[in-house]
């Protein structure tokens, strides 16, 4: 099939960018999204041009580093996927594609379709851990949980950190991505003693980078390409009134 391509491209981040039109000659149904843009930018250093940043890893779906903006939506038009899991048969021959990187304030552009994602790492450093030394690994009976904690918790650690989320919100917000790191620890045992102040320094940290607020568009789960429910939000918002209250009461806060 045969494409055509306006693609964001940007020196560095305080250059002017624009979209610029290439043309994806013979692509093969069965590429991946990004092996088509590898085809593209092997074209562009033949002749002698530059070829387009993106970010890339595993290519499996699991590292969170292919942040594409494809047609207006986060990761593509396939719901439940990452850009490097997005297959070229989902296209068709003639098809205009729009590419660009995340949309949003907290993730400033570095070059063409690579953004600034480290305010996710600064979020985490703020409390997405346990500190109390566990030894090695137990048995897995050994602490009883329940399945329905179990389950949620594994859903909600699921979360890759790619920031289709924040990329799709309206406000860009990163709550589902803060939601799904405070859920996963809280819902477990070993997350309990750490619990209210892994929740007020996550939150606040993500006040800081300049994240919008949620106001429940759910633009976020539908985005996310391991469909985290935005009941990892209210977990969050439940556990930050709580942990705040209880501040107060102690003369914390």
């Amino acid at each position: 099939m045969n494409l055509t391509l306006h693609v964001w491209r940007q020196a560095e981040s305080k250059a002017e960018g624009k979209f610029e039109q290439y043309e994806a000659r013979d692509v093969s149904p069965d590429m991946s999204f990004l092996e088509m843009l590898d085809v593209v930018n092997e074209g562009l250093i033949e002749s002698g041009g530059s070829p387009i940043a993106f970010d890339s890893d595993c290519r499996e779906g699991i590292c969170g580093m292919c942040s594409l903006m494809i047609n207006g939506v986060a990761h593509g038009p396939e719901r439940g996927t990452a850009t490097c899991q997005l297959f070229m048969r989902h296209f068709k021959d003639g098809d205009v594609i729009y590419i660009e990187p995340w949309r949003s304030t907290a993730f400033p552009v570095v070059r063409d379709l690579v953004v600034d994602r480290s305010a996710f790492d600064r979020i985490i450093a703020a409390g997405g851990y346990i500190t109390a030394p566990t030894g090695g690994a137990r048995d897995a009976n050994n602490i009883l949980i329940a399945k329905t904690a179990v389950d949620d918790a594994m859903d909600a650690a699921a979360c890759i950190g790619c920031g289709a989320c924040v990329a799709a919100c309206p406000n860009g917000s990163a709550s589902l991505f803060t939601g799904a790191k405070v859920s996963h620890l809280g819902l477990l045992p070993q997350g309990q003693p750490e619990r209210d102040r892994r929740v007020l320094g996550m939150v606040a940290q993500m006040d800081a980078e300049g994240f919008g607020n949620c106001t429940w568009h759910g633009e976020c789960q539908a985005a996310c390409p391991k469909e985290i429910s935005i009941d990892v939000i209210a977990r969050m918002n439940n556990d930050y009134l709580k942990a705040t209250w209880g501040s107060r009461e102690k003369g914390e806060g």
